[in-house]
Order: C-alpha cells, then sequence, then structure tokens
C-alpha cells in the first residue's frame, strides 16, 4: 500500500447546517490544497486528491521525514499558506504559479501541512476507526512545517467561531468511521462558511449553456470588477438584463470583450471568500 500512488482521499458530502452530536468529532476546514503524503526516513511524496506529483512544489515540507523514525507512513491533510493568522488560499495560488521554489520564494510564502488522517504505519489503518486512527496520529509530534488539526466536540460552537473569524467552514466526521479511499459519505461532512451580498451587473458574456455575468461593487465612486458568476440562459433575471439599455464598459478593472448594460440591476451572490484585490472567489447566484 505504501507504494501504491494511485489512492485517492475519502471525500465530503455536504450539509446546510452545523450540527451537535456525540457520535462525530468536529475539525476545522482548511483552504487549501487536500494530499496525501508518503514519508519514511528515505523517501517522500506529495499527491494531491487528483493524484498529481507536487513534491518538488513545497521542498520544505520534507522536514516531515524527521518525524517518522524508520516507519513508513501515508499522512492525509491539507496544504495551506497563511496570510497574518488565517489561510490564504490566494496566497497558495500565488506561490503554485512559481516556477521554481527558491528560498526566497519559500521565506515569503511558507506552507504548512495540516495532517487530520493516518492511514498507513507499516500497515494498513484504514479498516480502523476515525477515534483509532486519531490516537496512532497523536504519537507524531507537529513541528515547523507539521501541524496536526485540532478535534472539537461541540460543531455549533466551532462553527460559531469560524463563522466569526471567517474560516472556510467545518467537517464532522464520524468516530466510528472507517477510511475509503475516493468515497463520498454521510460519514464525513462539511458545512461550508458561505457569505451573501448583493453585487452589481454591469455585463454578460454569453457561452453555450449559460450566460456569464459580470459583476461589479462601487468603490470611491468608481465600478470595480469583482467576478463572474454563470446562470441559466432562461433564468428569470436574464430577461431584465437584456431589456437594460446597452453602454460602454466603466468597470475601472476589467476590459475584456462583453455585452456591457447600465449598472442598475443587481443579484444577490454567494460566495466563499473575498480576496484583497475584491475578486469573489467560487461565486454563484443566491437562488
Amino acid at each position: 500500500m505504501f507504494h501504491n500512488y494511485q489512492l485517492k482521499p475519502m471525500l465530503l458530502e455536504e450539509v446546510n447546517e452545523p450540527f451537535n452530536d456525540k457520535n462525530f468529532l468536529y475539525e476545522i476546514k482548511f483552504d487549501g490544497i487536500r494530499a496525501l503524503i508518503y514519508v519514511s526516513k528515505n523517501s517522500f511524496k506529495i499527491l494531491s486528491r487528483n493524484g498529481t506529483n507536487l513534491t518538488n512544489k513545497y521542498p520544505e515540507l520534507k522536514k516531515i521525514q524527521k518525524l517518522v523514525g524508520n516507519h513508513e507512513i501515508i499522512f492525509d491533510g491539507e496544504i495551506i499558506a497563511t496570510e497574518g493568522a488565517l489561510p490564504s488560499f490566494s496566497l497558495l495560488q500565488k506561490r503554485n504559479r512559481v516556477k521554481r521554489v527558491s528560498s526566497d520564494i519559500m521565506n515569503d510564502i511558507p506552507v504548512y501541512f495540516i495532517v487530520f488522517d493516518i492511514l498507513y504505519d507499516n500497515v494498513d489503518l484504514t479498516n480502523l476507526s476515525l477515534d483509532k486512527r486519531k490516537k496512532i496520529l497523536g504519537q507524531y509530534p507537529d513541528n515547523s512545517v507539521f501541524i496536526k488539526s485540532r478535534i472539537y466536540s461541540d460543531g455549533l460552537s466551532l462553527f460559531k467561531m469560524v463563522k466569526k473569524i471567517g474560516l472556510e467552514g467545518i467537517v464532522a466526521k464520524k468516530r466510528k468511521s472507517i477510511y475509503l479511499f475516493g468515497k463520498r459519505t454521510s460519514d464525513w461532512v462539511k458545512v461550508k462558511n458561505i457569505h451573501v451580498d448583493n453585487f452589481i451587473v454591469h455585463g454578460y458574456l454569453e457561452k453555450t449553456n449559460t450566460y456569464s455575468l459580470l459583476l461589479g461593487e462601487y468603490k470611491n465612486n468608481k465600478l470595480k470588477y469583482v467576478g463572474k458568476v454563470s446562470v441559466n440562459k432562461r433564468h428569470e433575471v436574464m430577461r431584465k438584463i437584456k431589456k437594460s439599455k446597452k453602454v460602454n464598459n466603466s468597470f475601472v478593472n476589467f476590459l475584456e470583450d462583453a455585452i456591457y448594460v447600465e449598472p442598475t440591476i443587481s443579484v444577490r451572490v454567494r460566495y466563499l471568500e473575498k480576496h484583497k484585490s475584491g475578486a469573489l472567489r467560487h461565486a454563484t447566484l443566491d437562488e
């Protein structure tokens, strides 16, 4: 199993509301890149959830080798970068776009591995309960790049804290769940901390089956582009938008060719994060 690089991480179903259940444990959902790390004294490999080899992207994570002694281990977790005290996916993306990972890049944008499961420790552990796997994981100390995910027993309180701080969400996992590679079951669920706001529609792009609405918001009396959101071609909002007067582009930070309309119609949008630039991440129309 330790040399099987085709393994895919166990996935999470999504639920709308946080909950409390003594049969579950709760963790913070970190906004990063899911990865399996295969590590021993003499070998080290990082694979993304899709099987992409990321080993050379994050050379500093090789410090994990110092923790495992003579063991062969597969860890499951999330690679993150932070801005201030909070995870920043946009900063991680910036790091990932760099072709050659220099010491300067590692100093400017360090990464960390938030580990929440152990799947192999000289033997296959996936048929053990999550509680037992967590106990085994607890034998490995944190270091400067390897940080064990903290466990909480109160999902409602944890979600309240996550919402206040502005983190991505929480994860709830059955304490007795076994690990199922590549499977998505109700044993593991996520609750996202979704933001909802109104944004102005200033134009649209036509796709095969959908339209992409160009969204904006006023900053200092200037209309700033914040992103696109897809809508079905038969969506009611498109009838209103198409009746709007066609105008020139008024965005101060967007030059793409599109059909521009008077910025008088607003739509309610759900999104996961607003970057420092103002761009929305994972934006969808709030139906």
